[in-house]
């Protein structure tokens, strides 16, 4: 096994804070030419081909999913995922018991507010920093960021018991109209279906739409449905779907008191396929 010197381990930001805008450092100097992920000894990492995504986990709450506490107050089911690769260092933070903050630096002024969306209206506290290779398109910062964002969900869900998995919503943007339903199933599939009639959004591509869900589908494991009703500006169209898939995931990951703390499936296990 071979070991990274102390110097160069990541580590979780501090417990405090949580309880404000979480602010993280500047991680354009590190290169890391191999995957990383954590090993069963505190605070060492070893080198392991099959995964490039370092993940900061929380401790399990009696309902199986992670929370994590400051004293005696619970904060929530927070995912926390660092993503270095050539091409990008992406740094994510989730609360899904969040209050909708919003805190995203992603060097792509359009994702940015897409993000602020989904914080909002999903009342997730959403943080993320994140910079890539812009100079020559938008495409690996705009999918690391998804696959960051998918396995921090992943990770705050836990176990996913007494959720209502399940979530659906349509949203109307002046004449657009997007309907998204989704089942936080642990089986990845994306089936989209958005007309956005222009190229771009500003600088933004919109073909990294459809990119951006599918990674957060596959990191996630979860089952989406993305429909277009009605629309014909392209900003509204993407805007609407944010928000509709922010209410939808909203409504899937809040809990079922009914269910007192079991699994949502007939199996009696929900687990990323």
């Amino acid at each position: 096994m071979e070991l990274l010197p102390q110097s160069a381990l990541l580590t979780c930001p501090s417990s405090q804070a949580l309880k404000s805008r979480v602010r993280f450092g500047d991680f354009s100097a590190i290169v890391l030419s191999k995957r990383l992920q954590f090993s069963t000894q505190p605070q060492k990492l070893r080198f392991m081909e099959a995964q490039r995504t370092v993940s900061c986990a929380s401790a399990a709450g009696e309902n199986g999913s992670p929370v994590k506490k400051i004293g005696t107050e619970t904060v929530g089911r927070i995912g926390e995922v660092k993503r270095v690769t050539k091409e990008t260092n992406v740094c994510v933070k989730l609360n899904l018991d969040g209050s909708g903050i919003a805190d995203s630096s992603t060097s792509i002024p359009f994702l940015d507010h897409m993000l602020d969306q989904l914080a909002s209206h999903g009342l997730f506290d959403v943080h993320v920093r994140a910079s890539g290779d812009i100079h020559i398109d938008d495409h690996h910062t705009n999918e690391d960021v998804a696959l960051a964002i998918g396995t921090s969900l992943l990770q705050a869900l836990g176990d996913r018991k007494g959720i209502n998995r399940f979530g659906d919503f349509s949203a109307p943007l002046d004449e657009a109209l997007i309907h998204v339903s989704l089942d936080l199933s642990g089986r990845p599939h994306l089936s989209y279906d958005l007309q956005i009639p222009t190229e771009r959004v500003g600088t933004y591509d919109t073909q990294l739409v459809e990119h951006f869900f599918q990674s957060v589908v596959n990191t996630s494991g979860m089952t989406l449905h993305i429909r277009q009703l009605a629309g014909k500006n392209s900003h509204h169209i993407i805007e609407a779907t944010f928000k509709a898939f922010a209410r939808a995931l909203r409504q899937a990951t809040e809990y079922d008191p009914r269910r007192r703390g079991s699994v949502p499936s007939s199996k009696g296990v929900l687990l990323r396929s």
